[in-house]
């Protein structure tokens, strides 16, 4: 500042230029230590003002009141901040331009939402190991029939602890072990808990040729200290769904469990009705009763996959990799108008009979086929072949996930998709 004035005394122009600019700049250098709040702030801005002076150029006054502003909120830029509209997008993408090129450190990335979303899709684009088919195959291959754990976190009945067991019901169970271990059905699998003797978990397969085929179906069992004079007491991973009269949807499990409630006619399996058997209408029920039954058993079968329960998460995925063909066929068969439970015909034979019926009209491909349920409604099956559709199209979807074989049905949906574009 002393060189500004000592400038002006002289009478120099072009000493005073000189000295306006170098002013001009000191005055800048002290607006942004101020609005930075910088310690030297307050000592830099400790400038006494000069006493006008009448001066031809009278530029020196001006520069004064400029530089000598305390206005903090005025940028460089000419920007007001109350007319500003902060864009996080453009922030977040200048920040991501800034940092494309620096290896961040662990962390970083889940504070930074471009971060978060490139995260976010990578995941997404990454196949989940435990959906990988050929991993799924080889753990259920290797899946025991019958095998002990640790305990069960999830079991019905693991609130149900009578304390310590005595040692002749311990050895009981290990007796009954052995011989579950040894002669165990092929479409049952056991599993028991080391540390809770009075817990198992059983799974079975679906019987052919009923409406139960091919479908997993869990329970859960607690032996009380009272085994083996009392019996055991079952649960049923009904997932709300009453599939038979002797299984209720709460889990209440009746009777012999594969020999008499998962077989060919279940609505039989009510007090009663047994007595209708030979008449139509029993017949007709009968019938009917199949027809939800499958639906329920389809709606299980989406329920077990996106919840296996623990440690049978490897039995699910290999089994509905294997079975799924299986039932995605079955499905298209019965939505054609064929019996639930009924024999569904090998691929061969199947395209054989289209190939022969290629010349009928479109109404007869519709027709009932021989052992078709001729006595429900019409009304009535249109319900359930819409139902069915639509459990039809996410088990495809969940049966592919695990890699089953379900190409031709991936194939039959792409065609018919096309075919209705056009």
């Amino acid at each position: 500042m002393d060189a500004e004035y000592c400038g002006l005394q002289q009478g120099s122009s072009s000493s005073c230029r000189t000295a306006d600019a170098v002013a001009w700049g000191a005055a800048q250098q002290q607006k942004r230590q101020r609005c930075q709040g910088s310690s030297s702030t307050s000592s830099s801005l400790q400038i006494s003002e000069p006493e006008p002076q009448d001066h031809n150029s009278g530029e020196i006054v001006e520069e004064e009141d400029y530089y000598m502003e305390d206005d903090c909120d005025d940028d460089s830029d000419g920007y007001d901040e109350d007319d500003y509209e902060f864009d996080e997008a453009d922030f977040n993408q200048h920040l991501a331009d800034k940092f494309d090129d620096l290896d961040l450190p662990p962390g970083v990335e889940a504070t930074v939402p471009w971060l978060q979303k490139i995260a976010a899709k990578e995941e997404a684009e990454e196949p989940s190991k435990s959906n990988n088919p050929d991993e799924n195959a080889d753990k259920y291959k290797q899946f025991k029939q019958f095998d002990t754990v640790q305990n069960f976190s999830d079991h019905h009945f693991s609130k149900n602890f009578e304390g310590e067991p005595a040692r002749a019901w311990s050895k009981r169970v290990q007796h009954d072990w052995k011989l579950l271990e040894k002669d165990l059905p092929a479409s049952i699998y056991v599993r028991v808990a080391e540390d809770r003797m009075d817990l198992l978990r059983a799974a079975i397969i679906g019987p052919k040729g009923t409406p139960y085929h091919d479908g997993l179906f869990f329970f859960d069992v607690h032996i009380p200290s009272s085994y083996p004079s009392g019996p055991p007491l079952v649960y049923y991973h009904s997932g709300g769904l009453r599939i038979n009269p002797n299984l209720y949807n709460c889990g209440k499990v009746l009777v012999s469990i594969q020999a008499l409630i998962l077989n060919e006619k279940p609505y039989y399996n009510e007090p009663g009705y047994e007595a209708t058997a030979n008449t139509p209408h029993g017949q007709r029920n009968a019938l009917e009763y199949n027809d939800n039954t499958f639906l329920y058993s389809c709606r299980t079968m989406l329920y077990s996959l996106r919840r296996p329960p623990e440690h049978f998460a490897d039995l699910v995925a290999g089994h509905f990799r294997v079975h799924g063909h299986t039932i995605l066929a079955a499905c298209k068969y019965y939505m054609e108008g064929n019996d639930v439970g009924s024999v569904v015909p090998e691929e061969e034979e199947e395209s054989e009979c289209k190939n022969s019926d290629a010349g009928a009209s479109s109404s007869s491909s519709n027709a009932p086929k021989p052992g078709a349920v001729k006595a429900n409604p019409p009304t009535r099956r249109s319900t359930f072949n819409t139902s069915l559709k639509t459990l039809y199209e996410d088990l495809l979807m969940e049966f592919n996930v695990k890699g089953a074989d379900t190409r031709r049905f991936i194939v039959e949906k792409l065609k018919k998709n096309q075919h209705a574009a056009v």
